[in-house]
This record gives C-alpha cells, sequence and structure tokens, in this order.
C-alpha cells in the first residue's frame, strides 16, 4: 500500500468519526434538551418583636423558644423600682391636687361661715342703731335744737357704720359662695393633670408585664433572667406562622409573564412534595448587584426581581426557612 492511499484510510477514518460526534450531540440536543432552568426560593414568615417601654431586669421569662402563645398570654416579667416610685409621687400628686379641688368646690368651712355671719349680726346692729341715731339728730336739727356739727357726726356715724355692714355681709357672702369660679376652674385642673401623671405612669406599670400581642411561635429570646434590658430593647421575636409566603429572585428573562396574581406549583424538597402558590408581589430589587450583564454579546441587561407568593393550598409542617424550588 502506497504513503498516499494510506493517508487518504487516515482522513477518512477521522471525518468518519467527527461525523458520528457530530450526529451524536445534534440527536442529543433534540431528543434530550437541555436541562431546565431552577429558581430556588424559601419560607419566610411575619414575626414581631417583644419590647418594652420602660427599662429594667428581667424578673421572669414564662416561654421558651419554640412554645406556641395566644394573644394575651404572658412572656415575661420586668423589674422596675422606678417605676414604682413614680406611681408613688404621682398618687402623692394626685391626693394633694384632689384635696385642693375639693377645698375649693366646699368653700370655707362651717366655722369660718359662722364667724362671718357674726361678723354680719355685729354691723347690721350697730348699722340700726346708726340710723336710728341719725335720724334723732337730724329731727333735733330741723327742731333748731341741735348743732350742725352734732348733726354731721351721726350722719358720718351711719355712712361708716353702712360700709361696715356691706363689708362684712360681702365676707360672708364668700364664705358662703366658697372660691371664685377661676379658682374653681383652676384646682379642676391641676386635678386632672395629676391624674393624667397617674395614668401615664399606670401605662409604665402595665409594660412590666410583656403579653403577646398575637397568636405565633417563640422563636427567639434575647435576654437571660437577671439581665438589664433598655427602653425598646428586644425581649423576644413571635412568628406568626399563620402568616407564610415564599420569596424568590427571578431574573426578568425568567419571568414569563409572572404578574401578581399568577399561580404557580413549587417543589418542598423537606417534604418531597409540591405546593401551588399564588404571587401577590413583584418588586424590582433596585441594584446592580442583581444585574447580569449582557451587553458584551450585543444584547441588553437583565435585571432581578423580588416576587412573593402565598401557599394557596396548606401543606402541614411548612415553616419558615424551608427551600422552595421552581422550573
Amino acid at each position: 500500500m502506497s504513503a498516499k492511499t494510506q493517508h487518504n484510510n487516515i482522513l477518512y477514518a477521522i471525518i468518519g468519526f467527527a461525523s458520528v460526534v457530530i450526529l451524536v450531540a445534534v440527536i442529543g440536543f433534540f431528543t434530550l434538551g437541555r436541562d431546565p432552568e431552577l429558581i430556588q426560593g424559601q419560607v419566610e414568615v411575619s414575626e414581631y418583636r417583644v419590647s418594652s417601654k420602660v427599662p429594667g431586669r428581667i424578673l421572669e421569662i414564662r416561654v421558651k423558644e419554640g412554645d406556641y402563645v395566644k394573644a394575651g398570654d404572658t412572656l415575661a416579667v420586668i423589674d422596675a423600682p422606678e417605676v414604682r416610685a413614680k406611681m408613688m409621687q404621682a398618687q402623692g400628686a394626685e391626693a394633694g391636687a384632689s384635696a385642693l379641688e375639693q377645698m375649693a368646690q366646699n368653700g370655707a368651712r362651717k366655722e369660718q361661715v359662722q364667724g362671718a355671719y357674726q361678723l354680719l349680726q355685729k354691723a347690721q346692729a350697730g348699722l340700726e342703731i346708726a340710723e336710728k341715731s341719725y335720724n334723732r339728730v337730724q329731727r333735733l336739727f330741723d327742731e333748731g335744737v341741735m348743732s350742725a356739727q352734732k348733726r354731721d357726726e351721726a350722719y358720718a356715724n351711719y355712712k361708716a357704720m353702712e360700709a361696715t355692714y356691706k363689708a362684712a355681709k360681702s365676707q360672708y357672702d364668700m364664705a358662703v359662695n366658697g372660691a371664685r369660679q377661676e379658682e374653681k376652674m383652676a384646682a379642676q385642673a391641676q386635678h386632672d393633670r395629676a391624674k393624667g401623671a397617674v395614668a401615664e405612669v399606670n401605662a409604665y406599670v402595665g409594660e412590666t408585664v410583656q403579653l403577646a400581642q398575637m397568636d405565633g411561635e417563640v422563636s427567639t429570646i434575647y435576654p437571660k433572667v437577671g439581665e438589664l434590658v433598655g427602653t425598646g430593647s428586644p425581649i423576644m421575636t413571635i412568628s406568626m406562622m399563620q402568616d407564610l409566603w415564599g420569596t424568590f429572585n427571578v431574573r426578568e428573562d425568567q419571568l414569563n409573564g409572572m404578574q401578581v396574581g399568577t399561580e404557580f406549583t413549587a417543589f418542598v424538597p423537606a417534604f418531597n412534595k409540591e405546593v401551588k402558590m399564588k404571587v401577590y408581589h413583584m418588586k424590582d430589587q433596585g441594584s446592580y448587584a442583581v444585574w447580569k450583564a449582557t451587553k458584551a454579546n450585543g444584547q441588553y441587561d437583565l435585571k432581578t426581581f423580588e416576587v412573593k407568593a402565598r401557599p394557596i393550598e396548606t401543606l402541614e409542617g411548612l415553616r419558615p426557612g424551608m427551600s422552595l424550588i421552581v422550573k
């Protein structure tokens, strides 16, 4: 066999092998196709943090992580001696303001009213005597047997006793009527202010006992018994297990017409089951970190959207943090 023939045989063999490889690849591409792209999300849950408006020391924690609590259940008790001291101050101020208001409303004491009445009687008797004396002196003056000086002195005494009577009458009326209307209103306002201070401290006292606001599961407890907590410091986190949803980060070329109200099926690896879900929220991530640059290929940049969906059907045991797979 010549060298040329041997060379042709090798060339034919290479071409035949390459043809077989290409044929197999084409058949595999059209028969098997490409693996579907998977979108992975996770289950999330609504949470609220339990915290106090007053600083204090954790006296008691009545629940454990994982406990299911109902609205109104006692979660923790805080020792706040400063609040108790403020309550004593507020109650003392209210008692004082109440006494002042009562005094303004009741007016003077009975003894004071009686004393003012006696002074009024005395002034009235003096006025009557002064008036009679003046009338006698006036008649004598008219008859010409009394000097004008004596008549003037009697008249001045009569007017003085009249003024004394009016002053005594005013003192008696004031004792009977009590304080002025403005003083009564001021005393009432002071009392209302003191009652408001007591109500405010009562609200702080209520904050020393932390109650569950809604049903849920205790997911995290932060302080230990005996530790100090400040105003607004979280004591524990409650997960509202009835409010679950799934969050997915979906590139816009994978949305495939997905919109609010769209229903789809997600696979839950933890149970090896599928669950139907419905989209209720879509929002662009708004960050370049979630863009996929394709301009190098002469195309466009792809943005990522946050898609949230709630389960349409109940899947027992579904918990936050579990994976959700969507093809």
